[in-house]
């Protein structure tokens, strides 16, 4: 639910932060305009962004919710890989966190910031889609051992579809960031404009989200149908061993 419920929420808090920015478009602004608090010109955009507390609460409940999910799934089973899982989690929520603190306007940059908005990016990303191809790796590795008492196994143990997945949305990720750096910097044209660069880095981790947030709630509706119940006694002693 932790998963599920970030993704749900990011989403929605882009969306109507992103309803409120005259001219926001999503394939040529940055995410973190929309966080923003000041009126003002940045890099040739436009910038008003009258709900960027949404926004900035939308960056902070996703990198605690996706930490959490990853602690009490850490916590609630033994499974290869996952304190390196937890901690990329908590990576991500650190840079998400980092994001909504210091906005990426003119006001940080001004006061020498702007390289601590930069860092809490690459934090997020990093964390994000690094837990998510290290999630895919342990799914394909298959070699859980023995659960903690009353813990939850990594959903989709041994399932190679499911991991292949986790590994592609992390990959994923990594190449839109990459390529933007590559459009940005190295290209003198325009390949695919910046937002839509961003977005399928940040997207990727969205997705992540969903897929395993329902591969939980899949995998524990199968475990709890598949319990064995116990046998009422039968109060006349018929059928007593």
């Amino acid at each position: 639910m932790c998963w599920l419920v970030a993704g749900a929420v990011y989403l929605l808090a882009e969306a109507v932060t992103a309803s409120a920015f005259p001219g926001y478009s999503y394939a040529l602004n940055y995410i973190s305009d929309l966080g923003i608090p000041d009126v003002e010109v940045l890099a040739g955009r436009p910038i008003d962004s009258p709900l960027h507390g949404v926004m900035t609460a939308g960056f902070v409940a996703h990198g605690a919710l996706f930490a959490l999910g990853a602690i009490i799934l850490g916590r609630g089973a033994r499974w290869p890989l996952r304190r390196t899982f937890v901690a990329l989690a908590v990576v991500h929520a650190c840079g998400m966190g980092l994001i909504a603190v210091v906005p990426g306007g003119q006001a940080s940059i001004a006061a020498g910031l702007g390289w601590v908005h930069l860092l809490g990016a690459g934090l997020a990303l990093f964390g994000g889609q690094g837990a998510a191809v290290v999630a895919g790796i342990a799914l394909l590795r298959g070699d859980e051992r023995t659960p903690a008492r009353g813990g939850t196994p990594l959903p989709g143990q041994g399932s190679n579809r499911l991991g292949v997945v986790s590994i592609l949305l992390g990959v994923i990720g990594f190449l839109g960031i990459v390529m933007l750096e590559i459009d940005v910097r190295a290209v003198s044209g325009t390949i695919l404009p910046d937002g839509i660069w961003e977005r399928i880095g940040f997207y990727a981790i969205i997705a992540w989200d969903l897929v395993m947030g329902t591969a939980l709630l899949r995998g524990a509706s199968r475990s709890r149908s598949s319990a064995p119940t116990a046998r009422r006694p039968d109060p006349r002693g018929i059928g007593a061993p």
